[in-house]
């Protein structure tokens, strides 16, 4: 083998590491990747059973409940749609019917969101930047009320 041709495997064999730490980087970071959803964004564009994402809205009036085993239920809403929502476990102390919400999970059967996670607005002025952004959209933004 000539120092050329020495070289060039050489060239070629970093560019082939190099290529595959790419494309291991990509398929670790396209797998913890969550996406956020508006419910009316959700009934446009449905997401698979199972894949994990955000659900952000506000939590529907007269909508909670608790069951036996620590389990909420409730629906969020961008008052275009809303998608009914279960979670087991202890909700933030600021969580309340007519507030801002973000839940993070899987659509389960039946369409009920499957939270293993719930963020509620931590002050009175405070809403989630992609809750806002949704509600903008859907025109039911109303910042004196927020």
């Amino acid at each position: 083998m000539t120092r050329k041709q020495r070289r060039i495997a050489l060239v070629a064999g970093g560019l082939a590491l190099i290529g595959a730490a790419v494309a291991l980087i990509l398929t670790a970071l396209s797998q913890n990747i969550v996406y956020f959803y508006a419910p009316a964004e959700l009934a446009q564009h449905p997401v698979p059973e199972g894949q994990r994402f955000r659900l952000g809205g506000l939590v529907s009036q007269g909508s909670f409940r608790r069951e036996a085993d620590n389990i909420a239920l409730f629906t969020v809403t961008d008052r275009k749609a809303t998608v009914a929502v279960r979670y087991q476990g202890i909700l933030p102390d600021l969580f309340r019917e007519g507030q801002g919400v973000v839940a993070e999970g899987r659509l389960g059967p039946g369409g009920v969101f499957q939270a293993d996670q719930v963020l509620a607005k931590h002050d009175e002025r405070y809403m989630p930047r992609e809750v806002a952004e949704a509600l903008k959209r859907s025109g039911e933004w109303r910042p004196e009320t927020q």
